[in-house]
């Protein structure tokens, strides 16, 4: 019997790194050809013991010490990397990190590197919104890798959908109205994604389609819902709390300043608003159809409906 392939996961007790272990090694299928390895900076926190529990080998590493990084790729065939931006906010910590994995990944010998990116924006936008440096930053990874050579997929994650329920969507003063606040117009399409369950469906889509996927783009998305579907949609889950449920469009000093009384600095909040101008000035993956990334997958993902059903912050709606 041939040896089982290795997938390194980078981040995996994160929200990307952690989905895609638990759908690979939850595919009776793919665990009769593929082992998990998962990296971590710590082995021994209850989130890895929890991987280890799944059947993943658990490995530390840490992404601003390179020396760490070739040895959890040992023999490993497909790599699944992510970085954290807004762990450093930083765009040069952030490139640093994904260089150093593509480098480490190509001089192991890895046969297929998922990168974890997003759309290039200063660039298309032509210099319209300059300042969304944590798409610039991934695609700029991207972009090296590409020229590297190494055989690389790039996976694209749509607007988190954990970002709405109780966070962006909220109960606000002074009637107590659920209130989707945000500085763009109600009809803005946004695609949304389950990131903490779906992200695995994508990755194991793209390791399952090697010779499809390779050097493609692969837009990790449900589908693009407009702000005023989001709120139609929970009126309907929740007659009773949607009865006054709205989305409001406020201005962009507005937007800014909501975000730095949560302690987003001036810099964050101004590149929040751009992300936020983003998808209704270019489109988050400037009009890209999802068509193509979804007959790569073979499990069902989750609608924004299933999703709310879900969600602990309208867990005692009606």
């Amino acid at each position: 019997m041939a040896a089982k392939k290795i997938l390194v996961v980078f981040g995996a007790t994160g929200v990307q790194g952690g989905s895609v272990v638990k759908a690979v090694l939850g595919d009776a299928k793919m665990r009769e050809s593929w082992t998990v390895r998962g990296v971590t900076r710590d082995v021994s926190k209850p989130s890895a013991k929890k991987l280890e529990l799944l059947g993943a080998e658990t490995v530390a590493a840490d992404l601003n010490n390179t020396s760490t990084l070739k040895g959890a790729m040992n023999d490993a065939y497909a790599v699944f990397a992510v970085t954290n931006y807004w762990e450093s906010r930083s765009a040069n910590v952030e490139m640093t990190q994904g260089k150093a994995m593509a480098d480490a990944a190509k001089e192991a010998g890895v046969q297929h590197f998922v990168w974890s990116s997003l759309p290039e924006v200063k660039e298309h936008s032509k210099g319209v919104l300059e300042h969304v440096e944590h798409f610039d930053s991934k695609a700029h990874i991207e972009q090296y890798i590409r020229k590297s050579g190494l055989p690389a997929s790039f996976f694209m994650p749509g607007f988190y959908m954990s970002n709405i329920p109780g966070g962006m969507f909220r109960q606000a003063p002074p009637n107590n109205d659920w209130t989707f606040a945000l500085p763009i117009p109600g009809s803005t399409p946004i695609p949304l994604l389950n990131t903490a369950d779906d992200t695995g469906k994508f990755v194991k889509g793209i390791l399952n389609n090697r010779e499809k996927t390779l050097g493609k783009r692969i837009y990790g998305a449900t589908d693009y819902y407009t702000i005023d579907k989001i709120v139609q949609e929970f009126k309907e889950q929740y007659p009773e709390a949607g009865k006054t449920a709205k989305s409001v469009e406020l201005p962009h000093d507005v937007f800014k300043g909501i975000m730095m009384k949560t302690g987003a600095p001036e810099k964050s909040a101004e590149e929040l608003l751009q992300n936020m101008r983003l998808m209704n000035e270019f489109g988050y993956y400037f009009g890209a159809s999802l068509d193509e990334s979804h007959s790569i997958v073979s499990d069902k993902l989750t609608t924004w409906k299933e999703f709310m059903q879900m969600a602990p912050a309208f867990a005692e709606l009606k």
